[in-house]
């Protein structure tokens, strides 16, 4: 069966319904909520659509505690609003992917409640127990800052249970092949209603075996592979595996047989470091680190998401240099690992956050983009831990931002301080020409201008300027080459090309092309903070070395 590859050129939205739209007026958003913004969306030139889970959840963690795998919590909506979600993205052309949380359930899920009473119960094998406290009990911690242990005794089983995350999350015994035969039924419903695949939350944490001499079971990943294409030819995995380069190879396996995306954590960290240094020498060693993938694989690049900034990977002395520039003051960071805020708050200059915004559409891979960063939300650091940038969608300059009639929210709307609702919302900025929202609406559609990213091969170019990143993609003949300067001062580069087309550089945002000079080089200014997109030759060069069939297969 010849696959899809959608997911290798496309725009990612990554969004919560309780924080997005409120369409009944209760304080949480729902998904009639979101079906009214799907217009929005589509003129903001959205792809893909990533819900985190709306499913049946106590709502511990952010509904990342499931109680059940096959519903809709009632708090937004019901079964039926989710297929009518469907219909309308569907006519809008848009995707739909889920967040499939699997490593763990909710303590109050009816299989570990029936596990925990029943020691003959069949649910009993499909969690992780001891009868004593297991050596390293509190080691291995998720969030080292809010949990104590990683295996609780229950004394309702009289038993120790393991679980990676909160202890209300008990982990699912993915050694019991049921287990796994379970979840396979769960994607399936989920694909039957027609979604077109899954963020996979926690990939090694499911991966892990207790089996003796076992560490990681990759065939596990397999089997979910296998069976999603067998189910549905083009659905695609995007697995969160915050992993170092050399280990990404066993995950994406043969193109076939693992994960069809993964977000690249490694470049992720190194772009901070990039943005608060002016040093992008280590964003290019991690791009040279993550350049091996196989041909059906892509990267997911993304600035922010809905966790913290995690930027435990970096070297101490780096680590220090973001959260000192980022991240400065104590209740900014969270479990010494990370920054809580997001990514406008922290760059604060809108010079700097356009570039930071134009290096991820840049990058190898497809961009995924997180609610509200479109018009620079800020964060409230007033919420604990990762809540304080899960605050509601500013729509409007209304109550509330325009998000709900209620007059308690799920999460307070941000409402002074510049973030503040009144100004910083999309009915202000739809109506500004030179609003951050008109400025990522065409950087978007520039970027689906520039197919090269998202398929051809890319390779650095010398610019002989310290902190100026400069990439050259090439794909069927055609290229783009794109220059980003991480200085604060203004930066003059000189770049050289070869082949055809090369003598003249076309600039895809604004009227300033290039010509080579008599020596065969590009001179290229930059301001501080500056970023220019090239397409070598020009359009009408493109044009005419343009495949006749559109590169959706391979």
């Amino acid at each position: 069966m010849i696959e899809d590859l959608w997911y290798k050129n496309s725009i990612i939205y990554s969004l919560d319904l309780d924080t997005f739209m409120d369409a009944n007026g209760d304080g949480t958003g729902d998904l009639p909520g979101l079906i009214n913004r799907l217009d929005y969306l589509n003129s903001l030139g959205i792809d893909v659509i990533w819900l985190a889970p709306f499913q049946p959840s106590p709502n511990r963690d952010n509904g990342y505690d499931i109680c059940d795998y096959y519903g809709v919590d009632p708090r937004y909506g019901s079964s039926g609003d989710f297929v009518e979600f469907m219909n309308h993205a569907r006519k809008r052309g848009m995707r739909v992917i889920l967040d499939l949380v699997v490593n763990h359930t909710s303590n109050e899920h009816p299989w570990f409640k029936e596990a925990r009473r029943n020691p003959d119960s069949q649910y009993r094998d499909w969690y992780l127990w001891s009868k004593r406290r297991p050596a390293g009990w509190n080691k291995g911690m998720v969030f080292p800052g809010a949990q104590k242990a990683v295996w609780t005794r229950d004394p309702v089983a009289k038993l120790y249970y393991h679980h990676r995350f909160y202890d209300f999350q008990p982990d699912l015994n993915m050694d019991n092949p049921h287990v796994r035969a379970e979840i396979r039924r769960i994607m399936g419903y989920w694909l039957q209603l027609g979604v077109d695949g899954f963020r996979v939350d926690a990939v090694p944490f499911i991966l892990e075996s207790r089996l003796k001499g076992e560490r990681l079971r990759f065939e596990y990943l397999a089997e979910m592979r296998q069976f999603l294409q067998w189910r549905a030819g083009d659905a695609a995995l995007l697995g969160e595996a915050n992993v170092a380069p050399q280990d990404t190879q066993r995950y994406f396996g043969d193109g076939r047989d693992g994960l069809n995306m993964m977000f690249n954590f490694w470049v992720n960290q190194h772009c901070f470091y990039a943005l608060a240094t002016g040093d992008s020498a280590p964003l290019e060693k991690a791009l040279k680190d993550t350049s091996k993938i196989p041909d059906a694989s892509q990267w997911a690049v993304f600035l922010r998401n809905h966790d913290e900034l995690d930027i435990d990977r970096l070297p101490k002395h780096k680590r220090d240099k973001v959260f000192e520039r980022f991240g400065p003051e104590r209740n900014m960071q969270l479990y010494h690992r990370g920054i809580r805020r997001r990514l406008a708050s922290m760059l604060g200059d809108r010079r700097h956050i356009e570039l930071a915004n134009s290096l991820m559409f840049a990058l190898p891979g497809s961009p995924v983009l997180r609610y509200g960063d479109e018009i620079g939300m800020g964060e409230d650091l007033s919420l604990k831990e990762r809540g304080a940038v899960r605050t509601p969608m500013q729509w409007s300059g209304e109550r509330n931002g325009g998000f709900s009639t209620a007059r308690k929210l799920v999460n307070p709307v941000i409402s002074k301080g510049p973030f503040g609702y009144q100004t910083v919302n999309v009915d202000a900025q739809r109506r500004d020409p030179g609003s951050l929202l008109n400025w990522m609406i065409r950087m978007i559609r520039v970027r689906k201008e520039c197919p090269e990213i998202g398929w051809g091969e890319w390779s650095l170019l010398r610019t002989g300027a310290r902190g100026v990143l400069a990439l050259c993609y090439s794909w069927r003949g055609n290229r783009i080459v794109v220059l980003h300067n991480f200085n604060r001062q203004p930066q003059q580069v000189k770049i050289a090309l070869e082949g055809e087309g090369s003598e003249l550089l076309v600039n895809l945002l604004e009227r300033d092309d290039s010509r080579v000079d008599k020596q065969g080089h590009h001179l290229i200014s930059l301001t501080a903070f500056g970023y220019k997109w090239f397409r070598v030759g020009g359009m009408n060069y493109a044009l005419r070395r343009q495949p006749a069939t559109p590169p959706s297969k391979r």
